[in-house]
């Protein structure tokens, strides 16, 4: 008997996703970011990081429920910050679960968590010894417009959580760089 009822259940769940505009794509855009402050030595004190533009390439899905929806993402990041002219460089893997709500016509608000995994970091001109934890914990939320039935374009602002930081060893000496990333996401979508 449970066997069947969730059997029932699953066909009505695949039929209602066949005819709602749920599905996937593939997005790309730009970031405009920063990473956290860099401390260098005890006579140095801290440095605030520049912001920089990088870029990030991906695939989503979509679960469309009416004026709710669930978006889960897997993206690469690339993210640049400027240390008074030493560049930090860090590339990563999002994976955003945003909940949406469909607003008025094409517009529609997210928010969500995301998860991110450090894959690589590099200082200009310094050894970078350890990153403390290379999964992290942040915060996506934005705005998006859809453009006809397969295009969109989303505004949005990602900050990190976790407190999470890289050692480095410079002429200077040693560092911290507080590697959570504070940045503004634009994106294009495609849905296939």
């Amino acid at each position: 008997m449970k066997k069947s009822i969730l059997i029932i259940c699953l066909l009505a769940g695949f039929t209602s996703f066949a005819q709602s505009e749920s599905g996937f794509g593939l997005k790309g855009g730009l970031n405009f970011n920063s990473n956290g402050d860099a401390s260098i030595g005890s006579d140095i004190g801290d440095i605030g990081s520049d912001s920089q533009v990088g870029f990030h390439v991906g695939a989503f899905g979509k679960l469309d429920f009416g004026t709710l929806y669930v978006r889960p993402e897997l993206v690469y990041t690339n993210t640049n910050s400027d240390y008074d002219g030493d560049k930090f460089k860090m590339s990563k893997l999002d994976m955003p679960l945003l909940v949406g709500l469909n607003i008025v016509g094409p517009l529609h608000i997210f928010a969500g968590p995301s998860l991110q995994y450090i894959l690589d970091t590099d200082l200009e001109g310094v050894t970078i010894n350890d990153v403390e934890n290379d999964f992290t914990v942040g915060l996506n939320m934005g705005v998006g417009v859809n453009l006809g039935e397969r295009l969109g374009v989303d505004l949005r602002y990602e900050r990190g959580f976790s407190d999470n930081e890289a050692e480095f060893v410079g002429l200077s000496g040693t560092g911290r760089i507080d590697t959570r990333p504070s940045q503004l996401i634009l994106s294009l979508s495609v849905k296939l």
